[in-house]
């Protein structure tokens, strides 16, 4: 048992399957220029040499707004936004070219630190920037001449993955450059977006001045798809353009975007290496939705239930008791057909909850779905303040232990729950702690 005081090492021990599950990953990482001038960048850039050292292959795209914005201030020039892209003249892009390019070096030198007693020290990291987007001009629209402001035409992705494979932190700047030899002022989320579909990232990371998405009460959004981005309230505009950029990342083949707040210390730590992470994550799957059952749901449970109940695996549950006990499950369901479910029991006096009933249809296993419900019903079960989880299991118990959950004695259980233990079953116990 972990001695008091040492929590830290426990939680290390923890990261175990994250570190295994990320090695040899590409990340491409998104911060504007917001980031970049907050007191907490110097922190993610430690995060991400961090994560280097792990064996993740990572892109870094950084934006400079802001940047540009007061170098035009000092020097007196208007330069014009339409549609939230800046119209970039002649004179505006050499200020343009100024922020890119001083950014970029005050990134590259925080990536090169190695100071003793600082997180960096030993640290012998490559840096790679250089000519990897083609852009275009983005043209007249709507009547509008947006002159050195581009887009991008094409991602040389080859370039880029050779750089990761020899262990290079590769980093892009918001600027493409054209086959006529001409710089083009791009949108930071359109390098993002691009580079991340090219590639073949496994992972998109935004990161804004909130911690994730926050719903219409206030409450964070832990994760969301595709397709049910289009029914969120987001009044905050920036947390809004975030939820686009996931949306056509996903759209354009990335598996998975995770938004996280550049203002908070642990976000990108805490996000890939603990169970509940810190922001929200947005799926591809836009055709899977986790959501809670309701009435109408019965049918479909007992249908996917009853097999399994025919095997022994699982207790018999009438039509009736479904009908009352339908608030404690979850679904997912994929085309309106429920092809997963599983249930949360509290025992708020014990501090615990059981989960029961998890059950994949036969033609949805091996996906890991049963794992997504599972985190799903820790995640309430913490909401509802409960500490611990427990199974009550006669065939699936390897199951249950490669999902974290210790084998326990029936004396373990709640009160209530052992007045209802069958001995004919002689059901094993297992519980996680949360």
């Amino acid at each position: 048992m972990t001695t008091p005081g040492r929590a830290h090492i426990r939680w290390f021990r923890n990261t175990a399957p994250y570190i295994n599950a990320h090695r040899g990953k590409t990340f491409v990482l998104m911060l504007a220029g917001e980031a970049a001038q907050h007191e907490n960048f110097p922190n993610i850039i430690h995060d991400i040499a961090l994560l280097n050292s792990l064996g993740v292959r990572l892109v870094l795209i950084h934006g400079s707004r802001p940047q540009i914005a007061q170098r035009l201030q000092r020097a007196g020039l208007d330069s014009a936004l339409h549609d939230d892209m800046r119209i970039t003249d002649t004179a505006a892009m050499e200020h343009v070219k100024d922020a890119a390019g001083s950014l970029r070096a005050q990134i590259e030198a925080l990536l090169s630190m190695g100071l003793p007693n600082s997180p960096m020290q030993g640290s012998r990291m490559r840096v790679c920037s250089g000519n990897f987007v083609t852009a275009r001009p983005l043209g007249v629209v709507d009547g509008v001449d947006y002159q050195h402001t581009g887009k991008v035409r094409r991602i040389d992705s080859d370039g880029i993955h050779r750089q990761l494979r020899d262990g290079s932190i590769v980093l892009l700047s918001p600027l493409g450059y054209s086959p006529t030899g001409e710089i083009f002022n791009l949108s930071l989320e359109d390098i993002a977006v691009a580079c991340a579909a090219t590639i073949g990232a496994d992972k998109l990371l935004l990161f804004g001045r909130a911690p994730g998405i926050s719903a219409a009460d206030g409450e964070l959004i832990r994760q969301c798809a595709v397709g049910g981005i289009g029914s969120l309230e987001v009044a905050d505009p920036e947390q809004s353009a975030l939820l686009q950029t996931a949306r056509m990342a996903c759209r354009a083949g990335v598996p998975r975007c995770q938004i996280i707040s550049y203002a908070d210390d642990c976000a990108l730590l805490e996000e890939l290496f603990t169970h509940d992470g810190s922001g929200t994550l947005v799926a591809k799957d836009d055709y899977e939705q986790a959501r809670a059952a309701d009435i109408d749901d019965v049918g479909g449970i007992l249908e996917l239930i009853e097999p399994l109940e025919h095997q022994g695996i699982l207790l018999k549950r009438s039509r009736e008791l479904l009908e009352t006990e339908i608030g404690q499950f979850r679904l997912l369901e994929r085309d309106g057909r429920i092809i997963a479910c599983a249930a949360l029991y509290p025992f708020p006096e014990d501090g615990c909850g059981e989960v029961a009933c998890i059950v994949t249809h036969p033609d949805y296993r091996g996906g890991q779905r049963g794992q997504r419900l599972l985190r799903e019903l820790e995640l309430e079960a913490r909401r509802q303040g409960l500490d611990r989880v427990f199974v009550l299991t006669t065939q699936t118990a390897h199951w249950f232990i490669e999902q974290g959950f210790v084998e326990a004695s029936r004396d373990a259980l709640p009160g209530r729950k052992q007045s209802l233990y069958n001995l004919q079953r002689s059901s094993k116990v297992f519980f996680k702690t949360l």
